[in-house]
């Protein structure tokens, strides 16, 4: 009889471990700015070329996290902002986790290699600058989920873009993004400080889903 119940109170306790496991799961990363997606989201299969016009391609992704965000050269503020914050915050991202800056021109007409070459030197020569053809960079930005519009007719054409940064995963898929907030009369922007805490939080959490 003392066996009996010396074994239903052990099973007791185990099952009272049990619920506590469901009942109190591990607390969500809480973000000063960015946002984790519930789960990690491939990226559409892509093939692109980088300012030094070699191949930029999903497995360029791997063993790296990117930060991503989309514009154009000819864009007269919110690009050359985006890249000089960039710049700034880079050492110290870097220092969290092996990182890469990816600029990704969705205006291949006029952004060359070599122009996005010169463009991004003036900011940071370690970060990337790619483009390609339309029917690359549409399925890439989508599965990004930024999204871009061209404006006006004629040489001088602007695009219109998304001014938030995703952040891809060293398994090439897409964890999280950084959406800017706007000050008066300031192009809309992501602050530093709070990237590079955002980021810190997501690198030590992370666990690759495969």
């Amino acid at each position: 009889m003392k066996k009996r119940i010396l074994v239903v109170a052990i099973l007791l306790v185990g099952l009272g471990g049990l619920f506590t496991v469901k009942l109190d799961p591990p607390k969500p990363v809480e973000l000063e700015n960015g946002f984790l997606y519930p789960q990690a989201y491939d990226l559409a299969p892509f093939e692109l070329v980088d300012q030094h016009k070699q191949a930029f391609t999903n497995t360029s992704l791997q063993g790296k996290w990117s930060l991503f965000f989309i514009g154009f050269t000819f864009c007269p503020d919110v690009c050359p902002t985006t890249l000089n914050k960039l710049a700034a915050a880079y050492p110290e991202l870097n220092k969290i986790a092996p990182l890469q800056v990816v600029f990704l021109s969705v205006d291949p007409k006029r952004d060359t290699p070599d122009k996005l070459l010169t463009y991004v030197n003036f900011f940071n020569p370690e970060f990337k600058a790619v483009t390609g053809e339309q029917t690359q960079i549409f399925p890439l930005t989508r599965s990004l989920g930024l999204t871009y519009a061209m404006v006006g007719e004629g040489e001088n054409y602007q695009v219109d873009h998304s001014a938030g940064y995703v952040l891809v995963s060293p398994q090439g898929t897409r964890v999280a993004v950084f959406k800017p907030t706007a000050a008066l009369g300031k192009p809309p922007q992501v602050l530093n400080e709070q990237l590079i805490n955002d980021f810190r939080k997501i690198v030590a959490q992370y666990k690759p889903s495969r």
